[in-house]
């Protein structure tokens, strides 16, 4: 937490630098603005040049012209005397230095923004920019609900919500992008702490046939066995979860297509081309008439963890803890009134 900051203004650069004392703060913001001596629009241009991936889109996102942001660069990588960026006709990428920059100037960047908003509306309330993840079958059923529950009760918290498959929703959270994130496991790993939320059914949605009819309320795995399935990248956390039980079953997993979109998963299954596999969640916002059939496995039954995870090299403030408590609390409510069909809760939650 920021106990203290003294810094100047220099309004004819329109920028803000360094020049004294800082006083509380974590060791990450020490380092870089009191050693390094480095302001804060230097900072924000860098990180968004590397999440743009491109000098030319971060001058245009930033509203700043390229040749003046690739001067800002060079004048960073000559103070701390190193290459930060590889540039080549694709783009621009970190280096292992501006990686390690990169990660760095996105908690000083944080912590900045939560210092304006507790100068603004004071430290009596959770205030600050909180960063979630979300795999796109959880944002179905979650974010709006956290949305709604947020703005009424933590209007100071400013929340980013990232969609996106499983896979990159891990990068962002390792890559330090992510206060949070919702990820499929049920274990910590190196560097990122998991609470257990949940453990979600799996079902198969489409008419798969080979002996499955079409009022069956369940299918039996070994009925799947050579049945045209469509499924995420192989990369995907579902994916290899499939791959691992079909081989574990001795079960012929035949993917036609590698698809790493819901909607278009979905779509595939309802139009008859191939079935999928997916939890009750992922047909949320279907009308019911016009949801494909969903038929629970059995012999054996496929269920997945879902877990609230966090970064331990990242700093957790009041906001995100706030967030992290309403996101468990909407969960058991979720789950307690049948709209988020298809889960267990930890006995903690029970």
């Amino acid at each position: 937490m920021i106990r203290k900051l003294v810094y100047c203004a220099q309004s004819d650069l329109g920028k803000y630098q360094l020049k004294a004392l800082v006083i509380g703060i974590s060791y990450d913001m020490a380092f870089i603005l009191t050693m390094l001596a480095m302001d804060v629009r230097q900072l924000n241009y860098f990180v968004t040049i590397v999440d743009c991936g491109s000098l030319g889109r971060a001058a245009e996102k930033l509203n700043v012209a390229q040749p003046s942001l690739s001067q800002q660069i060079i004048r960073l990588e000559d103070e701390l005397k190193t290459v930060l960026l590889i540039r080549s006709r694709q783009g621009v990428s970190p280096t292992a230095e501006g990686q390690a920059l990169y990660r760095h100037s996105r908690v000083v960047l944080r912590q900045m923004e939560q210092l304006k908003q507790e100068v603004r509306l004071g430290t009596s309330q959770e205030t600050g920019t909180v960063a979630v993840g979300l795999p796109t079958a959880v944002v179905t059923i979650l974010a709006m609900p956290l949305v709604q529950r947020l703005q009424a009760q933590y209007p100071g918290i400013r929340l980013q919500l990232f969609e996106s498959m499983s896979g990159y929703i891990n990068e962002l959270l390792a890559g330090g992008r992510l206060d949070l994130a919702i990820l499929f496991r049920d274990a910590d790993t190196r560097g990122i702490t998991a609470l257990p939320l949940l453990e979600e059914q799996l079902y198969v949605v489409g008419e798969p046939g080979n002996g499955v009819g079409p009022r069956a309320e369940t299918c039996p795995m070994a009925r799947l066995s050579g049945v045209r399935m469509v499924a995420p990248g192989a990369s995907n956390g579902l994916r290899i979860l499939l791959e691992r039980v079909f081989s574990r079953e001795r079960l012929e997993l035949n993917i036609v297509a590698d698809i790493d979109s819901l909607p278009t998963l979905i779509s595939i299954a309802q139009a008859g081309l191939a079935c999928t596999i997916l939890p009750a969640s992922a047909l949320a916002q279907w009308e019911v008439v016009k949801r494909p059939k969903m038929r629970r496995l059995t012999g054996p039954s496929l269920t997945r963890p879902v877990s609230l995870c966090w970064s331990n090299a990242m700093p957790i403030h009041s906001a995100t803890m706030a967030v992290r408590q309403t996101i468990v609390d909407l969960v058991g409510e979720l789950s307690a009134s049948g709209l988020w069909a298809g889960i267990s809760l930890p006995s903690r939650q029970g």
